[in-house]
């Protein structure tokens, strides 16, 4: 059974309500974020942001799904690019209530599935908190390897933090 599925602008209130029950949950992980952000308009705004980047090819917006088929979270492939790289970047989360049931390495696969059989990218990228290790662990699980620590890599939780870098290649 899938544990991902295509957004849209329908998913803007469930979502506004996940982001609103899990915010200080996500909030050491995660930039910061007005209040407008936690809203339902806050939301159809993001999607909407990210549906129009899907239609230019430049990233693929998906929600992460529960046994029940209800939205737990979110998984992206973020900046694809194509011609000679053929990459993109994974990025995801998993509400508190559903974290640690294998829902985020389940998406992951499913990520990699798509990006590789459908899209035929060539590279992954992932990057996580030096401190983030389940994280680490569902990249680990799905072939990831670390390939490099980033120094102030991107500014979470309001300060530039370091990643560990971690990829996989399409050896198909």
């Amino acid at each position: 059974m899938p544990v991902t599925r295509e957004l849209s602008l329908n998913d803007a209130e469930p979502l506004a309500h996940l982001v609103t029950a899990n915010r200080d949950y996500l909030a050491p992980w995660s930039p910061l974020q007005d209040d407008r952000y936690f809203t339902e308009e806050g939301q159809r705004e993001a999607l909407a942001r990210d549906l129009a980047a899907q239609r230019r090819g430049a990233m693929l917006p998906l929600a992460v799904l529960d046994a029940g088929g209800e939205v737990c979270g979110r998984i992206n492939l973020n900046s694809i690019i194509r011609g000679a790289f053929q990459s993109a970047s994974v990025g995801y989360w998993v509400s508190e209530s559903r974290a640690g049931h294998g829902l985020a390495s389940a998406a992951v696969a499913e990520v990699v599935s798509i990006a590789f059989v459908e899209l035929g990218l060539h590279r992954l990228e992932a990057g996580t908190l030096l401190h983030n290790t389940p994280s680490q662990r569902v990249l680990a699980r799905n072939g990831f390897r670390p390939f490099a620590v980033a120094e102030a890599y991107i500014k979470i939780a309001g300060k530039w933090q370091d990643h560990i870098l971690f990829q996989l290649l399409n050896k198909g």
